[in-house]
């Protein structure tokens, strides 16, 4: 059921919940799973419990553990269970939930601790080291997930089967926090988020909107040399087009529902391209010839996230993607993969990203989370199998993760920490032309279905500024920083050489500011510092009179002297490769 270390991580959640009730007898403890640094558990405590309680509860589960062994499984009846769990409504209702799977209930033991489980522990707890785990944090849950319910206390622990191993992620966590993209696009002045406009709505200044446009620039470059055309669709559609293409039904509660003064037609803000992008294609008859159609797109998306769930740019209401949706015969469906598996490892080395795939699937025990047949589910799976061993790729299976209209190659990017993160996607789609009746001619004069792919590379631009923010610490290569070169006056009478200089980058299209602020020049080389300025050029009277430039690259003390058009044609060189560092 559970890997050794999940089931670590799940037999230290009984003994926080055993700790917990030695502590507060009244607590009601509902669920406790392990999680993929360790565990939590959920409960219903009888007072408000603060951060600095975490010690003591800790300190009882070291107490307690010593006097655990191994667990010792009861099968109950279901009165037997609810009779044992009297007062616990939240035992209760997931007595009723297992018994209307027709599942037995079971109860586990150690120590002199028994709670509803259906297993999944260590064989021994002695094998348990004590510093190999410590409590983590406190926050709010809703019982279920639902915000209809209770709030209850979650209370987080962390696992590993080391020491070592929570030491280096204890460590791993401190620089994430030090380079958390919140923090750091405040600082350096990338995005902000007001009440008046919205939860989950970000404003990019104008720096983090020429980051998030040249990022699009680069995209777009690479799509135009391989064929694809930029399509703009509107920003909303009526509610039949969701229903056709079966996001209606999928996404409904997801999805913003626009009022109008003068109709009464159920309109949605989008949330996804591809509805519309299938209505650009029907918009002709298409012929063999004109395959494949290669239509991208930057527009807007909204989603209608929980409150709850959204954080900073990783989960916003209002995104853009790198959208593209490829329409094809079933002949090309490989050499379209093919390139856009091509285009996307250029970006990914662009980054400096390492990255293998998850070939997501979908799960059979489940199908009416999906449309279509199974036979051709397990067509489409096996046909996305084969495009990425023919790659030869590295992958990894993703069962139950497919996309609800087919599989999807999903890119999983590895940044500078170590973490994975979910970028590009391609997938192949029977279903979806099959759903709008699309349709070209072929040679023969019949008409045929075509194949769509859709295909993402950034992913959200949003949410790729995020990861990049974090991976690069917020130190952009160059040809990403919003400013490029900061021309560091010595003194007042340095200025106006300083504006020509500056004049002069701006007109070979490196951007350049100069601080022309009262302040010596060490406050100014530790604020370009700060700002996280790739270059600075310090000018006095030595590099006035000499022709040199004094340069400062960022995370160095030492300066360099270079001739002017030396400098410039360096830094041109460097913007136009996309160096990562």
């Amino acid at each position: 059921m559970y890997s050794s270390l999940e089931s670590k991580r799940h037999s230290l959640s009984h003994l926080l919940a055993a700790a917990v009730l030695e502590l507060w007898p009244e607590a009601k403890p509902t669920l406790g799973p392990p999680v993929d640094n360790g565990f939590y558990y959920d409960f219903d405590l009888p007072q408000a419990i603060s951060d600095s309680d975490l010690v003591k509860i800790e300190a009882k589960m070291q107490e307690i553990l010593p006097t655990w062994d191994d667990f010792t499984k009861f099968e109950l009846t279901p009165h037997q269970a609810k009779t044992e769990f009297s007062g616990n409504i939240y035992k209760h209702e997931l007595i009723d939930g297992i018994t209307a799977e027709g599942q037995k209930v079971t109860v586990y033991q150690s120590g002199k601790f028994r709670d509803l489980c259906r297993g999944g522990h260590v064989a021994h707890m002695k094998n348990i080291k004590p510093d190999s785990w410590k409590l983590d944090r406190l926050a709010g849950a809703y019982w279920r997930g639902d915000e209809k319910n209770k709030m209850l206390t979650r209370i987080y622990g962390l696992a590993f089967d080391t020491k070592k191993e929570l030491t280096e992620y204890l460590k791993q966590r401190e620089e994430a926090q030090k380079r958390d993209h919140r923090k750091l696009g405040s600082q350096l002045g990338l995005f902000t988020f007001s009440e008046l406009v919205g939860s989950g709505l970000p404003l990019y200044t104008p720096k983090g909107a020429l980051i998030r446009r040249l990022l699009n620039e680069y995209i777009e470059e690479l799509q135009s040399k391989a064929g694809y055309t930029q399509v703009w669709t509107p920003q909303m559609a009526r509610a039949e087009l969701f229903k056709t293409s079966g996001h209606y039904d999928k996404y409904h509660d997801s999805m913003f529902r626009v009022v109008s003064n003068y109709s009464q037609e159920e309109i949605f803000l989008k949330p996804m391209n591809c509805p519309q992008h299938t209505q650009i294609y029907a918009s002709e008859q298409r012929s063999y010839r004109d395959l494949p159609l290669r239509f991208s797109d930057f527009a807007m998306l909204y989603r209608d996230e929980k409150p709850g769930e959204l954080s900073g740019l990783a989960r916003v209401r209002a995104f853009s993607q790198d959208d593209c949706h490829i329409f094809c015969r079933a002949d090309q469906v490989d050499e379209e993969i093919d390139q856009v598996l091509a285009m996307t490892k250029e970006v990914m080395k662009t980054f400096g990203f390492s990255y293998r795939y998850r070939l997501s699937t979908h799960d059979p025990g489940h199908p009416e989370k999906y449309i279509g047949d199974p036979a051709t589910w397990d067509k489409l799976e096996k046909w996305a199998e084969r495009i990425i061993k023919r790659n030869q790729i590295n992958y990894f299976d993703g069962p139950g993760e497919a996309a609800f209209y087919g599989p999807k190659m999903d890119l999983m990017a590895t940044d500078a920490l170590g973490r994975e993160w979910q970028l590009s996607t391609v997938q192949i789609d029977f279903f979806l032309p099959e759903r709008f009746k699309l349709t070209y001619i072929d040679r023969a004069g019949v008409e045929k279905r075509p194949v769509m792919i859709h295909r993402a590379i950034l992913g959200s631009p949003e949410r790729f500024l995020m990861v990049l923010i974090e991976h690069y610490a917020g130190a952009f290569p160059m040809w990403l920083s919003p400013v490029q070169v900061k021309v560091l006056p010595v003194g007042a009478s340095h200025h106006e050489f300083c504006g020509k200089l500056s004049a002069e980058l701006r007109d070979h299209n490196i951007r350049a500011e100069v601080d022309d602020a009262n302040e010596t020049i060490g406050n100014k080389i530790r604020k370009a510092e700060h700002e996280k300025v790739p270059y600075s050029l310090v000018v006095g009277d030595k590099e006035m009179s000499s022709g040199q430039l004094a340069i400062r690259r960022r995370g160095h003390k030492e300066l360099t002297n270079l001739e002017r058009a030396e400098f410039i044609a360096q830094l041109e060189q460097e913007i136009k490769e996309r160096r990562s560092f």
